[in-house]
């Protein structure tokens, strides 16, 4: 499948490469007919197969970025980079051509990386997504994106986490600066697995932490340290268990009490019923209407 769409994006450059080939033979003055040696004619035909050259150079590039979106600029140069740059865009556009090799995104108002959005550009090699308003990327945001992928560009975005998956399978250079990143265990997961520009890397820093102390600091200068911030979870979530542990033990505590006080009260009333002499009741009573009379 890949190989097919190679063949697709430079079919049209074998075309343009005979082409040129064929105008400068025939119609630029190398005559071959009747004889092994070629003649050179002169230069106002020289000066006609220059003009026919550009002509079709011109042509057949136009041909070649005829697929280009419609809020996009794409140009030849070492492959085709279609040029997205500061167009207020939102969303991603859909209709990338497959032979893109630079993508360049930056400057728009795109929030989020859906599922698979450059699955379909095999040969693509740089994409900038800088400058944009990215809070979230889908665990299959570059899926399919080729390993020919060298630089992609997040910087001064929103990304406050990174999916663990999202980028783990790229063998770019990613730059991830200028992020309000919450420093914690899943996005120390995800940094082990990155290729990070080495010039960048001072300026991935903490905005949010498990601990007010990282605040503001090198998120890799911390991991340097020996800093876990998976440790800090752990940690965490013992606290939780035990404080829940310790609730459920003092309701049980509280039951017991409470039942062995009601039931000492029952036992007590019992031990005096069976304490108290036959008739004393009824002697009682009649002391009473006794002194009523009276």
């Amino acid at each position: 499948m890949r190989k097919s769409f190679e063949d697709e994006g430079s079919s049209k450059w074998r075309l343009l490469s005979t082409v040129l080939a064929r105008t400068l033979l025939v119609s630029g003055g190398w005559s071959e007919a009747g004889s092994n040696t070629a003649t050179l004619m002169g230069r106002p035909a020289a000066v006609r197969t220059l003009t026919k050259v550009v002509f079709v150079g011109a042509a057949l590039t136009a041909a070649l970025v005829s697929d280009c979106p419609e809020s996009c600029r794409c140009t030849e140069r070492d492959g085709l980079t279609v040029q997205c740059v500061s167009r207020d865009l939102e969303v991603i556009p859909g209709d990338l051509p497959r032979n893109t090799v630079t993508l360049l995104l930056a400057s728009n108002r795109i929030s989020h990386v859906p599922r698979g959005s450059f699955r379909e550009l095999p040969q693509l090699q740089e994409l900038d997504l800088s400058r944009n308003a990215i809070e979230t990327l889908d665990a299959g945001s570059f899926q399919g994106v080729s390993a020919e992928l060298r630089s992609l560009d997040l910087s001064r975005n929103r990304l406050r986490s990174l999916p663990r998956n999202a980028l783990s399978q790229l063998r770019a250079r990613v730059r991830l600066s200028h992020n309000p990143w919450h420093c914690e265990c899943s996005l120390q997961e995800a940094l082990r697995e990155l290729r990070l520009e080495p010039d960048t890397v001072g300026e991935v820093r903490c905005f949010t932490a498990v601990r007010e102390e990282f605040r503001g600091r090198s998120i890799i200068q911390v991991l340097d340290s020996g800093i876990d911030f998976c440790s800090f979870r752990h940690k965490t979530m013992d606290v939780a268990m035990f404080v829940t542990m310790f609730a459920w033990f003092a309701m049980v505590i509280a039951y017991v009490v409470c039942y062995v006080r009601h039931n000492r009260e029952e036992v007590h009333r019992h031990l005096e019923y069976l304490r108290s002499p036959p008739g004393s009741s009824h002697s009682s009573k009649d002391f009473e209407s006794v002194n009523t009379g009276l």
